[in-house]
């Protein structure tokens, strides 16, 4: 039972960093990214809709 919950919880956190870093970048953090045209997520819907997922997901990591 330890190990499904263990693989469960490491799944998630997997699927959690996939998401964060699909994100746009917003702001002039270190001098990264965030920059221009060519970016993957460029509709706000999309924005929208990986946030709330990575929402759940951290919620789910807990």
């Amino acid at each position: 039972m330890e190990v499904v919950v263990l693989s469960i919880h490491l799944l998630v956190c997997i699927c959690l960093i996939g998401l964060v870093l699909l994100q746009r970048s917003e702001g002039g953090a270190l001098g990264m990214g965030g920059g221009g045209g060519g970016s993957l997520m460029s509709g706000r819907g999309a924005a929208d809709a990986l946030a709330k997922m990575t929402q759940v997901a951290g919620g789910f990591s807990l």
